[in-house]
């Protein structure tokens, strides 16, 4: 169903809070990601902030893919509280990124 590790979204969320002074490093970073990875990204946080419902994930993931007219690092950074909305579409699937975020914040 995701398409792209845990770590990884742990990582943009890390970044996406640190905004001021990794938005280079987090636009690189996501820019890097493959087609599905990115499309996952973005079906999760529209699962997160409930544009859609978690039975809806390949929907999402399917419109991400169609409905990327600009670039992937653009549309995330200018959506609003992005990494809250990441972390409870995290949440909505089950999955924590709590021990990859502070293993991210400690530099490990």
């Amino acid at each position: 169903m995701l398409e792209i590790s845990t770590c990884k979204v742990a990582q943009v969320i890390v970044m996406a809070r640190e905004l001021d002074r990794a938005e280079g490093e987090l636009r690189a970073f996501i820019d890097r990601l493959s087609e599905e990875e990115q499309n996952s990204l973005v079906a999760l946080m529209w699962i997160g902030r409930g544009s859609f419902d978690l039975e809806d994930f390949e929907e999402a993931k399917t419109t991400a893919a169609q409905e990327a007219t600009t670039p992937t690092a653009d549309y995330l950074l200018g959506t609003p509280h992005m990494s809250d909305h990441l972390e409870n579409g995290l949440d909505a699937l089950g999955i924590s990124a709590v021990e990859d975020k502070d293993d991210l914040m400690r530099g490990g």
